[in-house]
């Protein structure tokens, strides 16, 4: 089995980002770096429910809130992954930001030298929850390495 050195992993938490998780641990070399990459989609910049939040100040502590919250799980899927990068003695590098999904990983692709680049597959059609794309089509043309798009959890 092909070994792999330097890894970008797309994952957020999710079960097809958990698959993709494993592809990547499973797939790495002993000592390799897992470069792991959390996109908060650009689309919640706008996700203040304006309808109800009457005033400036209201706004402003719900926004707190969510940015607070979204913050927390973000931490503890870099915490959880972390612990498994570093059990399986590989070094794990993170990196979280805000935007077009494709477009933030292919940004990070740019300025390293990769020999994979990991991502779930999309949801099935039926299976509840948010879905923001990472557009596969945008990366093939776009990377310099190899992509793997594990398949969704059975």
């Amino acid at each position: 089995m092909i070994e792999y050195h330097n890894i970008l992993l797309a994952s957020h938490g999710t079960p097809g980002a958990r698959a993709a998780e494993n592809m990547a641990l499973a797939l790495a070399a002993p000592g390799a770096r897992l470069l792991q990459l959390v996109v908060v989609p650009d689309f919640w910049k706008g996700m203040m429910g304006d309808d109800w939040l009457n005033n400036a100040r209201t706004r402003d502590v719900y926004g707190r809130h969510i940015e607070t919250q979204l913050g927390r799980e973000i931490d503890e899927e870099l915490a959880r992954l972390r612990a498994q990068a570093q059990a399986a003695g590989l070094r794990h590098e993170s990196r979280v930001v805000l935007g077009k999904p494709a477009e933030c990983l292919l940004e990070w692709a740019a300025q390293e030298r990769l020999d994979l680049v990991v991502m779930g597959s999309p949801r099935p059609p039926g299976v509840r929850g948010l879905r923001s794309r990472m557009h596969p089509e945008t990366l093939v043309r776009g990377l310099r390495a190899p992509l793997l798009v594990a398949p969704y959890p059975a």
